[in-house]
């Protein structure tokens, strides 16, 4: 569960780079997609799948508003540690 809410925080910390009037949308979907997380089974689909999804969507979105992938850094290190 630790690992899971430092992902979320290093998400909610990317989602502060991005653009002021993308930050309430881009938040709510975060929380959104991790309080569903509670109810993934974990036999079915693992947390490192889960993380890697929520890291491959993070670079997605800081693409798509040109943000620097590096400032991604701090979670990759966390989805993948």
């Amino acid at each position: 569960m630790k690992k899971v809410l430092r992902v979320y925080g290093g998400v909610l910390r990317l989602v502060r780079l991005l653009p002021a009037d993308t930050r309430p949308y881009y938040a709510k979907y975060a929380r959104e997609n991790f309080v569903n997380y509670r109810d993934v089974d974990v036999s079915e689909t693992p947390l490192d799948e889960l993380f890697q999804r929520a890291y491959n969507h993070s670079l997605w979105v800081l693409n798509k508003y040109s943000v620097d992938e590096s400032a991604a850094k701090k979670l990759k290190e966390i989805c993948f540690e």
